[in-house]
């Protein structure tokens, strides 16, 4: 009945989506087995794409040549730019999406991507012989025969939802959950743990009150997640959404639900995610605060469902009715179901190589929450290293690893490997250490040359990518080459407060004071507008962004120069760890249990100090 495939998908989430369509537009032959064919590219949790850091890693996805960026842009029902005040590594974009609409569309690029097969079925097993993967076997009993597997399994994997009092067994509400692989994999040697994650009421818009609530409207300019020319939004048909507050009245109901709260009577043992608390969990932890913002998202073009991003509760039902009630212009609201939180197993992301394959099971891949992590956006470019290194081990060809230097991608899973997570991993800015290099902007420069090398970025991402690398040096070269004249510039500077020229001076040199731009001095100063494209902003943009932080990048790129030295210098696989005896015990045992590739790896493995590195590298005869 089933041919023996090349790649075997499990599970059809964010991260199992685009495992699969990256191993299939490579070239292997890939089954896509989920439980539910209608859930397909589901939105658990909130109708959004992208955010502070996450929006950096749907851009890379798109670069690489994922799908991700392309759906969002195609259900996108509203798009803003955030952190425009600050430099330009903190812009993040991010989409208020039709969530019917996402899953939709991720389901017609799967059936149109050639080599993805599916089938509905849950995985309960795993077939391994002699420590390497051989295929899975299925509730309805098919043993289905694949040269290797990626596990995307989500909140699945035993999942146990929460409500009050009330506990039963599902992967999200309404659905089942998986059971059997978590008792086999801890047959064969893997550690796993629990994490909880939660989500809040959905309810009826028509019952709100919108005239008691700020107005978030999307941006004038629709800039978008995907580098291809995909028809996005228009700024003026954008849906807008509402902001409101909790206040002291909320809080106090909210606590007489906290007796038969799961999480505080502890029928909860997972950890939460820090960064994205329950509304009961800030009401106790910063009790200082009189009021919490909440998001008011609608969830489609032609809905009435609302999200309300920022009451993510496990209470009991009548708790969150009554509270939620006391929130301005949730008077009369009606609910279409309760939030609720949900607990399932992961398996600490330590027992995985940088290719996202297990170091137990030979050719078996882990992605998405499964390995720790929250999010989408972060479970999406798991699943794309995975699909494309599922794809090249059956090839028999070199993985592709993403440094820290290269994309938040490569942040992300250093930061899984390297030091593991006891709570949903979030993606932030802070976490990268060079995330001027690592902009939204240029993740197409950055990743596009090595996704068409791979063959998962097509020909067209690579000529428009260096078209606009073109494009940006022609600007660059106009800046340097044209010089202002005192008086050219005069009126110019005084209307924009900024001291006049008493020398002549080059364009890209007067672009560094604060408050001018290229489009500016393009209005102001004759004979530049025939150098450069004004009609281009993104390009335009992009020069900018160049010339204005052109020191702080060369800055940015020698620190890159001087941690590669550490990631050259290789440390054997039989490296024994033991005989380090003046290293403390603790680096020891952490070295020992992820047996880092290089000395830039261990140097970031959480436990081991400077001082240990070198003595290891005194031990490699280094």
């Amino acid at each position: 009945m089933f041919p023996e495939y090349d790649v075997i998908v499990v599970g059809a989430g964010h991260a199992g989506c685009e495992a699969a369509a990256a191993a299939a537009n490579m070239g292997s032959k890939v089954l896509l087995i989920t439980m539910n064919m209608q859930t397909i590219a589901q939105m658990s949790c909130n109708p959004a794409m992208g955010g502070i850091a996450k929006g950096q890693i749907v851009r890379e996805i798109d670069a690489l040549g994922g799908y991700s960026g392309i759906v969002s842009d195609k259900s996108t029902i509203q798009f803003r730019m955030l952190n425009k005040s600050k430099g330009p590594g903190m812009w993040s974009p991010r989409s208020q999406n039709d969530r019917m609409l996402f899953a939709s569309t991720w389901r017609d690029m799967l059936e149109a991507t050639p080599n993805v097969d599916f089938w509905q079925d849950m995985v309960k097993g795993l077939i391994v012989s002699r420590g390497t993967i051989e295929g899975v076997v299925t509730g309805m009993g098919q043993e289905i025969r694949a040269k290797s597997v990626v596990l995307t399994n989500g909140t699945f994997l035993n999942g146990v939802i929460h409500i009050g009092e009330k506990q039963f067994g599902g992967g999200r509400i309404g659905e089942s959950r998986a059971t059997g692989i978590t008792e086999q994999l801890v047959e064969h040697g893997f550690e796993t743990a629990r994490l909880k994650t939660g989500t809040p009421p959905r309810v009826d818009g028509r019952s709100l009150d919108y005239t008691k609530m700020e107005v978030q409207d999307g941006d004038e300019e629709v800039v978008g997640f995907s580098y291809l020319p995909v028809e996005k939004v228009k700024p003026k048909e954008q849906r807008c959404c509402w902001i409101t507050y909790t206040s002291p009245e909320v809080h106090e109901i909210l606590r007489t639900g906290f007796e038969q709260s799961p999480m505080y009577q502890g029928r909860i043992k997972g950890s939460g995610p820090r960064y994205c608390p329950s509304i009961e969990d800030k009401i106790s932890r910063f009790a200082e605060r009189d009021r919490h913002q909440l998001f008011v998202e609608p969830e489609g073009w032609n809905t009435v469902e609302i999200y309300v991003n920022g009451f993510s509760t496990s209470l009991p039902e009548d708790v969150q009715y009554k509270a939620l009630k006391m929130v301005p212009g949730f008077e009369n609201v009606k609910f279409f179901r309760p939030g609720y939180a949900i607990e399932y197993d992961y398996f600490p992301p330590t027992q995985l190589k940088f290719t996202l394959e297990t170091k137990l099971v030979k050719n078996l891949f882990f992605a998405g929450q499964i390995n720790g992590t929250t999010g989408y956006e972060e479970a999406a470019c798991q699943g794309l290293m995975a699909g494309i290194n599922a794809h090249r081990a059956v090839k028999e060809l070199e993985p592709v690893v993403l440094k820290r230097s290269d994309a938040y991608i490569g942040v992300l899973i250093d930061d899984l490997i390297n030091k593991g997570t006891d709570e949903p991993y979030r993606m932030f800015t802070s976490r990268a250490e060079f995330r001027t290099l690592l902009r939204q902007d240029n993740a197409d420069l950055r990743l596009t040359g090595l996704g068409h090398e791979i063959g998962l970025a097509s020909d067209q991402r690579l000529a428009l990518m260096q078209e606009k690398k073109e494009k940006v040096a022609k600007v660059k070269k106009a800046m340097a080459d044209y010089s202002f004249k005192i008086d050219e510039a005069t009126q110019f500077l005084t209307d924009i407060g900024s001291p006049v020229l008493t020398e002549r001076v080059r364009a890209n040199k007067l672009l560094l004071r604060p408050g001018i731009g290229i489009k500016d001095m393009m209005a102001a100063i004759p004979g530049l507008k025939e150098a450069v494209d004004e009609d281009n902003d993104l390009i335009l943009e992009q020069a900018e962004i160049q010339i204005k932080y052109d020191i702080y990048i060369e800055k940015e790129q020698e620190l890159v120069t001087k941690m590669a030295a550490l990631e050259d210098l290789n440390i054997p696989e039989s490296f024994n760890y033991d005989k380090l005896s003046a290293i403390s015990t603790e680096a020891r045992q952490k070295l020992s249990k992820i047996k880092p590739r290089t000395l830039g790896q261990a140097s970031r493995i959480s436990g081991v100090n400077p001082s240990d590195v070198q003595i290891l590298m005194v031990y490699m005869g280094r």
